[in-house]
């Protein structure tokens, strides 16, 4: 028991408690109602994928700067490709993973060919999204698209929003990965130490392409969650997820310079991301009733 405590994993789930409390404390114990758990939720299985997405790219010692905004881009484009080009929910999906794939692969090479720090090839792509981004349609949004999508992003089975089962499929995908392929055990054997791989005829080039289409592919991910979840998106997607990107996977414990990673962390990490961003707003909420004796000067 002592040995248990003292672990890691113990201290996450522990601080993960904690901060639920105090989420449910903040918010009148609205949070523990149905409603209000589904969203909290749907809205935690974002933060998660997109930890998994910077995880993979931290796992062999780069970092995806362009991870947020690549969601934002994937969710507008998924959206677009509904709306605009009438497209069926299905080839929209596909549509976006493939498109965060393929920015995913861009990064690598870009990294690969021109020896540049990671982070500095995925601040430019960043920019470059940024604005590729408004360029799909402004700063409008898009709403009304796929009901069946839609529907998908409220359902819920036994009480658990299907987004977020969702993301626990893909936190289970990305453990399965590293865990039990080839490429996974490669990837953290160049990230631990590049010379020592290549020496193991390991390609340190072709780990560091796979981690960031691999980033990309999640991103993707992430952003058919957005679309399905919000049921609207416009182009301020992504803003806000650059930080819980780096978050939930550097507090669940992952190694910055590369060689190490935890897939039984970042889930209870994630839940800590959202205990400092709690409105009333966020999670449909009522505030108290103001008494007509006070006055709102």
């Amino acid at each position: 028991m002592k040995n248990l405590v003292r672990t890691n994993e113990f201290t996450l789930a522990a601080a993960a408690v904690v901060g639920f409390a105090t989420l449910a404390v903040a918010t009148d114990f609205n949070l523990l109602t149905a409603g209000t758990m589904d969203a909290f939720l749907s809205f935690l299985a974002v933060p998660l994928v997109i930890g998994l997405a910077q995880m993979v790219v931290l796992a062999v010692g780069q970092m995806n700067l362009s991870v947020g905004v690549l969601t934002g881009f994937c969710s507008m484009a998924t959206a677009w490709l509904m709306v605009d080009a009438a497209l069926p929910a299905s080839l929209a999906v596909l549509a976006a993973l493939v498109l965060g794939a393929l920015v995913g692969l861009v990064n690598g090479l870009l990294v690969v060919f021109t020896r540049i720090n990671g982070f500095i090839v995925t601040l430019a792509t960043m920019t470059i999204l940024e604005g590729l981004r408004y360029g799909v349609h402004g700063t409008g949004t898009y709403q009304g698209y796929s009901p069946g999508l839609r529907a998908m992003g409220q359902a819920s089975v036994l009480g658990i929003p299907v987004v977020f089962l969702l993301a626990l499929a893909v936190a289970v995908a990305t453990a399965l990965f590293f865990r039990r392929t080839v490429s996974g055990r490669r990837l953290l054997a160049s990230g631990g130490n590049p010379f020592a791989a290549r020496l193991s005829g390991i390609s340190n080039d072709r780990a560091l392409v796979l981690a960031h289409t691999l980033s990309g592919l999640l991103a993707g991910v992430a952003a058919v969650i957005v679309v399905a979840a919000f049921g609207s998106v416009n182009a301020s997607i992504g803003d806000d997820l650059l930080l819980p990107s780096f978050a939930a996977p550097i507090i669940g414990g992952v190694a910055l310079p590369g060689g190490a990673v935890s897939l039984a962390r970042p889930a209870p990490a994630a839940l800590l991301v959202p205990v400092g961003d709690v409105t009333p707003a966020r999670f449909h909420i009522q505030p108290p009733p103001v008494s007509p004796l006070i006055s709102r000067a």
